[in-house]
């Protein structure tokens, strides 16, 4: 689980524990309640955000205290602040001015790519690590090296998403 999960689940767990509270129920009453559907770890465990409550579950949950499920979700101030992380692109219009002999197999990746997200418009294309990784393998090359060709083509671009504004 990542830190903003982790930060995420510890404030859906303060919200469980704050409805079972005013519920005037212990874990305990939570169990015998629902008959054995709720078990007291698993209880004690989402609320401490120790482990992530899915969404059916959060929902069943939400049925069983009989409050709706956003009464169970952290308000805005309780969320974690989202990260900045950068985020690598390739420069389609760029890719389509590389040399076509080294970069067919990049285009056709991409295309394909572009077919699975429905998404023709764009001027650029995301891609994670993983990607880079498989098209370095397919290039017979490291990531690195296959990173610093792209480049060099000014086809691979890292940017940072804007931050949000205060509302």
């Amino acid at each position: 689980m990542s830190r903003v999960s982790r930060e995420y689940a510890k404030a859906v767990g303060s919200r469980l524990r704050a409805i079972r509270i005013q519920q005037g129920l212990s874990l305990q009453g939570v169990e015998q309640k629902s008959r054995g559907r709720w078990k007291t770890a698993a209880v004690g465990s989402y609320e401490r955000g120790d482990r992530m409550i899915s969404v059916h579950q959060l929902s069943e949950l939400a049925g069983f205290y009989g409050v709706p499920v956003s009464a169970l979700l952290p308000n805005e101030d309780q969320l974690p602040p989202r990260e900045r992380r950068p985020r690598t692109v390739l420069n389609l219009e760029k890719l389509a001015q590389a040399p076509p002999d080294t970069s067919a197999l990049v285009r056709r990746w991409v295309a394909q790519i572009q077919r699975q997200r429905d998404d023709y418009a764009g001027h650029v294309l995301s891609i994670r690590d993983g990607d880079l990784r498989a098209l370095a393998l397919l290039h017979d090359t490291t990531p690195q090296e296959f990173a610093d060709r792209l480049r060099s083509w000014g086809v691979l671009e890292t940017t940072f998403p804007e931050p949000e504004e205060p509302e």
